[in-house]
């Protein structure tokens, strides 16, 4: 009876054992370690997480090896065909006091380091580069305090990859049109934020997960020695396009570093140089077509029919047809109440422009509306008419 039982438990037994070698034999080919384990990263900081992590990891298997060790060994030694009668025993004060302290010690060995690196962590001292990071749905603005530079960061990651038209490139959905940039050496802090919803800012290689929360600033500082590009994403679940959030840091010497603000100021002056300009309407369909491929096509559709009960179409809207004054104040302030967001802070007064002329001008707009351009003096007139009311 005893053996008809083992059989029929090995039995069931076996099917599951094997499943679990293969998942193993799995791993072991397909995966390297570095695959499936924790990120070293390139910071101090990061690499002290990680061997934080190990050494806790470790210490588990250790606890796991002992129990399990001591629990399968009187599994098939302590049996009721070897032992018919059992043993009787008592309390055991040494074994008591023994099995707590031990568990008590490795707290105590587990939490000192922890403690240590999560101090240093959130060490919160004034940075030799300052960087303002703002969440918005769904993208980053970036704003270094000292040098008076500002930008948003979008996914450039193309509409064909997303769904599924042509391979998937290597830096699927991390890619982006502005990186941040900084230098190596230098403490960096950012002082992370957002907009609208909460985000999270997370960047693996650094060590850094900062939640984005709307009223309150979280800070978090890195220094890094190794130029490279370094890529991370948002991490809290921020509606439609969260995963359309990566977030891209390019690391350069001090010296490319300069070189790069300096470019980004004489960027910023020549800009406004160009909102004197008398713009033509090819210019301004061929920037604003580039300016909706990166900001409107993920809500509106690139055949600007939007979706359905959601957000609504621009092919055909009878505000896009035909009332440009309310077609730019939905621009400029947003619509309470909606996802609409305002892009007077996030785009230059050229790119309203121009993308406004785009939806007014395109999916045969031109001929059903009113065919009303707008030109970037028109967007500069309208901040400055707000500004003083």
């Amino acid at each position: 009876m005893i053996r008809a039982t083992h059989y029929m438990l090995m039995n069931r037994l076996t099917p599951f054992l094997f499943v679990i070698i293969l998942s193993f034999m799995g791993v072991d080919v397909h995966s390297q370690w570095t695959d499936i384990n924790m990120t070293e990263g390139v910071t101090d900081i990061s690499r002290d997480v990680f061997n934080l992590h190990m050494l806790i990891f470790y210490i588990c298997v250790a606890i796991g090896v002992v129990v399990f060790g001591v629990m399968f060994y009187s599994m098939f030694m302590f049996t009721r065909k070897k032992n018919p009668e059992p043993a009787k025993f008592d309390d055991h004060k040494g074994l008591e006091i023994l099995w707590t302290v031990i568990p008590f010690l490795i707290l105590i060995g587990m939490a000192v380091p922890a403690t240590n690196t999560l101090k240093e962590m959130y060490a919160d001292e004034e940075g030799d580069i300052n960087i303002q990071v703002v969440g918005y749905q769904w993208k980053w603005e970036y704003k270094y305090l000292e040098d008076n530079v500002n930008f948003f960061s979008n996914l450039t990651t193309d509409q064909d990859e997303i769904y599924n038209q042509v391979p998937k490139g290597e830096n699927y959905l991390l890619e982006v049109d502005e990186p941040v940039v900084i230098p190596t050496g230098k403490r960096i802090r950012f002082l992370i934020t957002a907009n609208d919803v909460i985000h999270s800012w997370w960047m693996p290689d650094f060590a850094i997960k900062q939640d984005a929360i709307p009223g309150f600033i979280n800070t978090a500082w890195t220094v890094v020695e190794e130029p490279g590009i370094y890529r991370g994403q948002c991490t809290e679940l921020c509606g439609k396009n969260h995963g359309f959030m990566p977030v891209v840091v390019k690391v350069v010497t001090p010296e490319e570093y300069e070189l790069w603000v300096a470019e980004k100021k004489e960027a910023a002056y020549q800009l406004a140089l160009l909102t004197e300009k008398e713009w033509s309407l090819s210019e301004l369909m061929l920037k604003g077509e580039e300016v909706y491929a990166k900001n409107c096509v993920a809500c509106h559709q690139t055949n600007g029919m939007g979706i359905q009960g959601i957000f609504p179409k621009l092919a055909g809207s009878e505000i896009v047809l035909n009332n440009k004054s309310r077609n730019v104040e939905i621009l400029m302030e947003g619509v309470q109440g909606a996802a609409m967001q305002s892009f007077a802070n996030q785009l230059s007064e050229i790119d309203i422009a121009a993308v406004i002329t785009y939806t007014r001008q395109a999916w045969g707009n031109d001929s059903d509306g009113d065919g009303k351009i707008v030109v970037p003096k028109e967007i500069v007139e309208y901040k400055e008419n707000k500004n003083n009311i």
